[in-house]
């Protein structure tokens, strides 16, 4: 026995409805309009994610700051020496562990970050312009749980115990 629905609703609401769709479609958008943002910084938004990372709490270690920002060891090495080239960040010794390095953000760093996440904020109220403050509000704190959840998930059983 099928269930009845209920006037005016169909029975595949099609693309609209489905949350891989906009997913892709909203990342999609997103990217065009903040990649003009982030050009400047070496990195682009890879250097962008560390500056953001860095710009708050104890400074971690290279590799903590990799896991953090779902980067490659390798590729986080290469991204922190032309962060670093240009002044942006810093890195020293981690005094808890003689083998580690801390990245630290600089001043620089810090206030080139502040530019960059001026004209990031234009370019999100373009993409969010349907939404009232409210709403634009409810949904950054929806994703950043939703994306939590897939960083927790992304994370390999035996990296979690590291």
């Amino acid at each position: 026995m099928s269930e009845k629905k209920p006037s005016g609703e169909s029975a595949d609401p099609g693309l609209g409805a489905d949350l891989g769709w906009a997913i892709r479609l909203v990342s999609a958008a997103f990217r065009r309009v903040a990649t003009d943002s982030v050009a400047e910084l070496p990195g682009g938004a890879r250097g962008y994610l560390v500056l953001v990372a860095l710009s708050s709490g104890e400074p971690p270690s290279q590799l903590a700051l990799a896991r953090e920002v779902s980067l490659d060891r390798t590729v986080m090495t290469y991204l922190l020496d032309d962060l670093e080239a240009h002044e942006l960040v810093t890195r020293r010794p981690d005094p808890r562990d003689r083998r580690a390095r801390q990245v630290l953000i600089t001043d620089t760093g810090r206030a080139r970050l502040d530019q960059v996440r001026h004209s990031l904020t234009a370019a999100e109220a373009r993409l969010l312009a349907d939404l009232d403050e409210q709403d634009a509000a409810q949904l950054r704190t929806l994703l950043s749980r939703v994306a939590q959840t897939a960083q927790r998930e992304s994370i390999a059983p035996d990296e979690a115990d590291c």
